[in-house]
């Protein structure tokens, strides 16, 4: 899985629509849609904070891993 697509999934289950989560990420609804659709990619910083927001691990939300549980 890609992360756009683990992006989108995450997503949904919160029950957001990209212009909620664009909100809530304090950023544009078309940043969203590229991140989803993989044109583009945030920064270190942000997938740090994307994985936090979900509570999921960075490989996880990466798509490296099926395990969402983060190391503590």
């Amino acid at each position: 899985m890609t992360f756009g697509q683990r992006l989108s999934e995450l997503r949904r289950e919160k029950k957001f629509t990209q212009k909620v989560f664009a909100q809530e990420l304090n950023v544009s609804e078309r940043c969203v849609r590229a991140y989803e659709n993989g044109t583009r990619h945030p920064d270190f910083d942000g997938l740090l904070a994307l994985a936090d927001y979900f509570d999921v691990s960075l490989d996880y939300l990466v798509g490296r891993s099926d395990h969402r549980a983060v190391a503590r």
